[in-house]
């Protein structure tokens, strides 16, 4: 029995080792036999007779919801009906679904529903909460016999404790993230802007980036990302945090999926284009408004879209169309970063103001030793005329 754990915005596959035949067992990164070689089992991640089959187990850590998905296989290879399989109150029990092409056994319930269901006692610490559920199977009775083993798997979900604060000062968010849902799925889409082009380190508080350099962009799917790609539809700066601002300035880098400006590049690598992966990274030349506020915020429209989705994801760049509205489709969202602060260099004095400041002095010096001078021979002409009388 193992424990999936994963985290807010990421997702780690729970793997369930299974019983294999000692015969067949001579790979031992896959399988492993007992001492007294009477018995093996599969090592964590596989299953079967010959221990080469994949046990896939995705914990997905939704907002609202927690769900577990499981590949069919695994069950049947077990024997264990879909019917038989249930939380620790059965009463929440699984479905299945099938996505691209693969089928699944499915649990997905809120986190209202998360006592009711049976879940365990909330792990609580400074930093962060845990869910804590097990997913099992009802035993096999054969007359009044048990033959099949049950399958217990248990999972956990662990997301950051938020506590409502209040601050002299404000917080500013150094990446944006945003909940969307497909079908009965929900999945994190994150937008972060890096330093360079490596994209290995992510701006950790507000960037301050000088005119010209390169603004180094990624969004991803953190959660599912291997059942969804990922399409960039609109990316725009504002000078103002609202990404429908009715004043201001307003500069648009993507329209329709496409280049809308001349610096905007898309990073060609094995992740694919746009809409064709769950990643998309790109960047463009840094620059400011004329008017000020001279800080920038950085928008974007997303969409998801499933892998045997006809409808084609990968955009067309020889029609432009206007900005598309996400309001109401859950598979559209809307990302937000800023602000992105601009570094602009002191302006150098005039020299012909430094220039004119000594030339001043001058003049004025002049002027004082004139009327120095016109005095004084003032007052030695009325002394010459005192003399006389």
């Amino acid at each position: 029995m193992q424990t999936a754990r994963c985290t807010r915005n990421r997702t780690r596959a729970s793997r369930v080792a299974g019983i294999c035949t000692v015969t067949h067992c001579t790979d031992t990164t896959k399988c492993l036999i007992s001492l007294d070689k009477s018995n093996c089992k599969c090592a964590v991640g596989y299953y079967g007779d010959l221990c080469d089959k994949v046990a896939t187990i995705n914990v997905m850590c939704g907002k609202d919801y927690i769900t577990i998905m499981v590949n069919e296989d695994f069950f049947h290879y077990y024997k264990v009906p879909m019917e038989s399989l249930h939380l620790k109150n059965e009463s929440c029990r699984a479905q299945k679904e099938v996505m691209s092409d693969v089928p699944y056994y499915i649990v997905r319930i809120s986190k209202d529903q998360y006592i009711s269901c049976g879940g365990k006692p909330l792990e609580k610490n400074i930093t962060h909460i845990a869910y804590a559920l097990t997913l099992m199977s009802a035993p096999q009775v054969y007359g009044n016999i048990i033959r099949d083993p049950m399958i217990k798997i248990e999972y956990t979900c662990i997301y950051p404790y938020i506590r409502t604060v209040s601050l002299p000062y404000p917080i500013i968010p150094f990446s944006s993230e945003t909940v969307m849902r497909m079908g009965e799925l929900d999945a994190t889409v994150e937008m972060a802007l890096f330093t360079d082009h490596t994209y290995t380190e992510a701006f950790q508080s507000s960037p301050l980036i000088h005119l010209r350099d390169r603004v180094y962009v990624e969004i991803k799917v953190m959660e599912l990302e291997d059942v969804f790609h990922l399409r960039v539809n609109e990316c725009w700066a504002t000078q103002s945090p609202k990404p429908n601002q009715t004043d201001g300035s307003v500069h648009t880098l993507l329209r329709n999926g496409c280049v809308n400006d001349k610096t905007v590049t898309f990073l060609n690598t094995t992740m694919g284009a746009n809409g064709e992966a769950s990643t998309i990274r790109y960047s463009f030349d840094m620059f400011r408004f004329v008017v000020e506020p001279h800080d920038l915020y950085l928008h974007c429209t997303v969409r998801l879209c499933s892998l045997d989705d006809d409808e084609p994801c990968i955009p067309e760049c020889k029609s432009i169309t206007k900005r598309a509205a996400v309001r109401g489709d859950p598979t559209q969202g809307l990302l937000s970063y800023g602000p992105i602060r601009i570094d602009i260099p002191d302006r150098p004095q005039s020299n012909l103001l430094l220039m004119m400041v000594p030339m001043a002095g001058i003049w004025v010096l002049g002027l004082f030793l004139l009327a120095l001078i016109t005095i004084a021979k003032a007052g030695n002409r009325r002394l010459s005329q005192l003399a006389n009388c």
